[in-house]
């Protein structure tokens, strides 16, 4: 993820406020790197938009919760919510999607390695959408995260890639919702200027979740909810409190702590926690084509990036 404003620590900070604040982003970094694994233990059970209804109809109430007990709550007025709604159901609705069918083909590990090139798909949205200049170490950087998750994906097998194959029909979704969530984190920034970020997530995520909630109910998607097995619902839960809940609020209290760029650069350890929980878990095998693939992708972010 591309790192945001500098944020310094607040002179009332104390060494122990400091630890809490990094194992709390650790936490979520971890929650958040085994949710492709609990998201593809769903998807095997029921359809996308039954997972994502689920879990989103469980994380929001927690989310809720957490601001109005803090006492950041705040009514933004109508056409502000008319905005954060278009926001989610880019970010919710079309990219959950994407991400959710693709781990139906694709790998979990495989996932969390292409969308830790979103940031230099932030960057190319910025070019294209606002005009942002991009300097040769920019295209040079979005150069080397294209190779890497092209490594990743053909498995080191380039000669499929010479061929037209781009691995799985999953691998492809997954790609394509990196696109969609640069769009909406470009979306999302003249927003955050105005409107502090927890609630504003918190809209967001409830506009997305009602425009993926009401024609999955008028579909008959309540019906699918009996395929879940237990293993099924453990995983919906781990999504719901977890990943869409607790997850952002420890993010937050650490993002109020630490500086923006050293709470950022604790994401790339995701697609490592991915890697070893999709092995211990799935059974997904370790690739050294991953990992080399996965170590292009991070030095093109490097590259692109980090000045």
């Amino acid at each position: 993820m591309a790192a945001g404003p500098r944020v310094t620590i607040p002179a009332a900070s104390s060494p122990r406020h400091v630890t809490r604040a990094y194992l709390g982003a650790t936490f979520a970094v971890a929650v958040w790197g085994a949710s492709f694994i609990a998201t593809k233990i769903a998807v095997r059970q029921t359809d996308p938009f039954t997972v994502i209804c689920l879990r989103f109809g469980i994380g929001i109430p927690v989310l809720f919760a957490a601001v109005a007990r803090r006492g950041e709550f705040t009514w933004p007025g109508w056409r502000a919510v008319l905005q954060f709604v278009a926001i989610g159901t880019l970010g919710i609705t079309v990219h959950q999607w994407l991400q959710v069918t693709g781990l139906v083909t694709a790998q979990a590990s495989t996932t969390a390695w292409i969308i830790t090139a979103t940031p230099l798909a932030i960057a190319l949205v910025g070019w294209v959408a606002l005009g942002e200049r991009l300097g040769w170490p920019q295209w040079a950087g979005i150069g080397l995260g294209t190779a890497g998750v092209l490594l990743v994906v053909s498995r080191g097998d380039w000669a499929s890639l010479a061929a037209g194959s781009f691995g799985s029909i999953g691998d492809l979704l997954v790609s394509l919702s990196t696109i969609t969530w640069a769009i909406f984190s470009v979306s999302s920034r003249k927003a955050l200027q105005r409107h502090a970020a927890a609630p504003m997530m918190l809209f967001v995520m409830t506009g997305g979740w009602l425009m993926s909630a009401i024609p999955w109910v008028l579909g008959g998607g309540l019906g699918r909810v009996g395929q879940l097995t237990p293993s099924g619902w453990t995983a919906m839960v781990f999504l719901g409190v977890l990943c869409s809940g607790l997850a952002y609020i420890f993010w937050y209290d650490a993002l109020r702590v630490l500086p923006t760029a050293k709470v950022g650069s604790l994401l790339y350890l995701e697609p490592l926690v991915t890697m070893g929980v999709a092995a211990a878990v799935l059974g997904e095998p370790i690739r050294i084509s991953s990992l080399l693939g996965g170590l292009v992708i991070l030095a093109g972010i490097r590259t692109a990036i980090i000045r």
